[in-house]
C-alpha cells in the first residue's frame, strides 16, 4: 500500500562482526555470538558456521568436529524450531581476542563482496516450506562435511554458505548456484571414492604378485 513504510533491512552478517571486532576487549565465546546475532535466522548460524569450515588452516580433521553446528542447525530447520539450540559445550567454546580478530580477517572481506551480489529475486518458496526444503538439503551436505572424506568437505561447506545467504535475502538465483555447487560436490566426492576404490582394488588384484 501507498505510504507503508518498508520493513528494515536486516543487519548484514559483515556488519555485526566488524562491530563485534571494534569491541571486542577479551575471549569471545560462541555464546555471545550467537547473542550478538539477535533474532536473526537460523540461516544466519548456519553461515557462519559454514564459513569456519572453508577457512583453509583449519587443521586436517577438524572438520568431524566443526561440522557438528552445521548438523545441529539445519536439523532444526527441518524439524520447524522457532529459535535455534546449541549445546552447552559447543557455547563455551571460546576464541581469545587475536583469534577472533584473524578469523574475522578472513571471514568478512569475503562476506562483503558476496552480499554486494544478493538481493530478493526470484524465490519458489512460502516462507517456512523454504526454511525446511533449503534446511533439509543442508542437513545432507552438513553430515558430508563431517566425514574424513579427502577433498570432500570444501564443497559442500561452500555449498551451505550459498544456500544460507539465498535464503536470509529469499534470493532465488543464489539458491540454483548454491544447488549446482552441491551437485558439484557430490560429482567430486563419487570421484574421489571412486579412484580410492580403484586403488584399493587394483592393490589388492596384484597383492600376489609383490608378496
Amino acid at each position: 500500500m501507498p505510504g507503508t513504510p518498508r520493513r528494515p533491512h536486516p543487519t548484514r552478517l559483515s556488519t555485526i562482526l566488524q562491530r563485534m571486532v571494534a569491541e571486542a576487549d577479551g575471549p569471545i565465546t560462541v555464546a555471545r555470538i550467537r547473542d550478538a546475532l539477535g533474532d536473526r535466522s537460523f540461516a544466519t548460524l548456519l553461515l557462519l558456521f559454514a564459513v569456519i569450515n572453508l577457512i583453509p588452516i583449519l587443521p586436517p580433521g577438524s572438520t568431524a568436529i566443526l561440522g557438528l553446528p552445521l548438523v545441529l542447525v539445519s536439523a532444526q530447520m527441518v524439524w520447524g524450531s522457532e529459535t535455534v539450540w546449541l549445546p552447552k559445550r559447543l557455547l563455551d567454546v571460546t576464541l581469545s581476542e587475536d583469534q577472533f580478530r584473524k578469523l574475522c580477517d578472513k571471514i568478512v572481506p569475503w562476506l562483503i563482496k558476496t552480499e554486494r551480489y544478493i538481493r530478493p529475486r526470484y524465490w519458489p518458496f512460502w516462507p517456512k516450506q523454504g526454511e525446511r526444503i533449503v534446511g533439509a538439503i543442508c542437513l545432507i551436505l552438513s553430515i558430508v562435511v563431517t566425514l574424513p572424506i579427502l577433498f570432500g568437505n570444501w564443497l559442500p561447506a561452500f555449498s551451505i554458505a550459498m544456500l544460507s545467504l539465498a535464503i536470509t535475502e529469499r534470493d532465488g538465483a543464489m539458491l540454483g548456484f548454491g544447488i549446482a555447487v552441491g551437485i558439484a560436490a557430490f560429482a567430486v566426492i563419487a570421484a574421489v571414492i571412486g579412484s580410492i576404490g580403484a586403488a584399493l582394488t587394483y592393490t589388492w588384484q596384484h597383492a600376489s604378485m609383490w608378496f
